[in-house]
Parts: structure tokens; C-alpha cells; sequence
């Protein structure tokens, strides 16, 4: 490939990442969950401190690979406590697409059972039409988590770098703190 060419994918990157202004629309669903997963009341205030009283929300950005549901299960075991909120986030491109619509809402479901029986932390599902790194830093401004974790997509260092980075993406426009949750086979000591 050119200079030429690099410049102009690199452009098109860009162009595709940029920060999503706050006054444009987004399609989003909310995804219903198994009845016996508790709904996420409203938080109430204590009596005697006038404190809203409840745990932290934590949004995890979910696909369909291997190293979102690592990124997910870490965050069950090292991150979560009791009253925590999970926020299931996943960005499709077409809500249109019945196929991907219909996929997504079942691991969400199943991914937030896994998190009532680990855990026992409530969790709020939620697919969202758009680019994936707009969605997770729109999904972690609106709600103003803790932490949005989120997985890697096992490419490497040169292919992220021409191609963009949704993890890149969300450090440099999160607001919030993000925790990159390296893949296992990534994770591995060089020996």
C-alpha cells in the first residue's frame, strides 16, 4: 500500500471516529430480561444522610467474541460488588437486521443471568444503533459509571493502529475511566 493510500484510510478513520455531538439522535432498545433478574429501582434517598442509596454502575461494552466475555467475566470477579449495576452495552450497525438483533438479545440475556448467579449484582441490557466507540462513550456520558470496561479484539499492534481502535477510541473520549481488559491469549507471559 502507498502513502497515499495509508493517508486516506487514516482520514477515513478519523472521520469515522469523531465525537458524537449532543444533539444528534441515536436509535437504541432497551432489552427485556428474564422476569426472576431484578428491575433497577430508581435510587432512593437514606433517611438519616439524604444520600442517594445504592451501588456504582459499570458499563461493560459487549460483542459477540471471545475476549468481550472475558472483559465481562473479569469485571464479575475483580470489579463488581454487591449493589453494583451492570450495563450491558452493544453497538449494531442495523436494528433492522432481525439475525443480529435477534443473537444479541440472547447472549444479553444469558450474560446477565451469569451475572445475577456470580455476582448477584443487577443489570440493565441495551443495544444501540452506531459506531461502537460513539456508542460506548454516549452510553458512559449519559450514565456516568464507574468504569466502562471492555475487551480487546485480538489484532495487532500495526492493524490497530491503520485501522482505529474502538478501545483507543474510548480512552481518548470517555469521560470516565475505561479498563482495557486484555484477552487471554494476549495476557500470556512471553516465555
Amino acid at each position: 500500500m502507498n502513502s497515499k493510500n495509508l493517508v486516506r484510510r487514516e482520514k477515513q478513520t478519523l472521520k469515522a471516529l469523531e465525537t458524537l455531538e449532543e444533539d444528534e439522535e441515536y436509535n437504541w432498545k432497551e432489552v427485556t430480561l428474564p422476569s426472576f433478574i431484578p428491575v433497577v429501582p430508581k435510587p432512593e434517598l437514606d433517611r438519616e444522610t439524604g444520600e442517594r442509596r445504592r451501588g456504582r454502575d459499570i458499563v461493560v461494552a459487549i460483542d459477540h467474541g471471545p475476549n468481550s466475555k472475558h472483559a465481562f467475566d473479569w469485571a464479575l470477579i475483580h470489579l463488581c460488588r454487591l449493589a453494583d449495576t451492570i450495563h450491558l452495552v452493544h453497538a449494531i450497525l442495523d436494528m433492522k437486521n432481525v439475525l443480529v438483533y435477534d443473537t444479541t438479545e440472547g447472549l444479553l440475556e444469558k450474560l446477565a443471568v451469569e451475572a445475577l448467579q456470580v455476582a448477584m449484582v443487577k443489570t440493565v441490557a441495551r443495544i444501540v444503533q452506531g459506531d461502537p466507540g460513539k456508542v460506548i462513550c454516549r452510553e458512559a456520558n449519559r450514565l456516568k459509571p464507574a468504569a466502562v470496561v471492555m475487551g480487546t479484539r485480538g489484532r495487532g499492534l500495526i492493524q490497530s493502529v491503520l485501522q482505529g481502535s474502538v478501545g483507543e477510541y474510548c480512552l481518548h473520549n470517555c469521560k470516565v475511566p475505561v479498563i482495557i481488559v486484555p484477552g487471554k491469549a494476549e495476557s500470556a507471559p512471553l516465555m
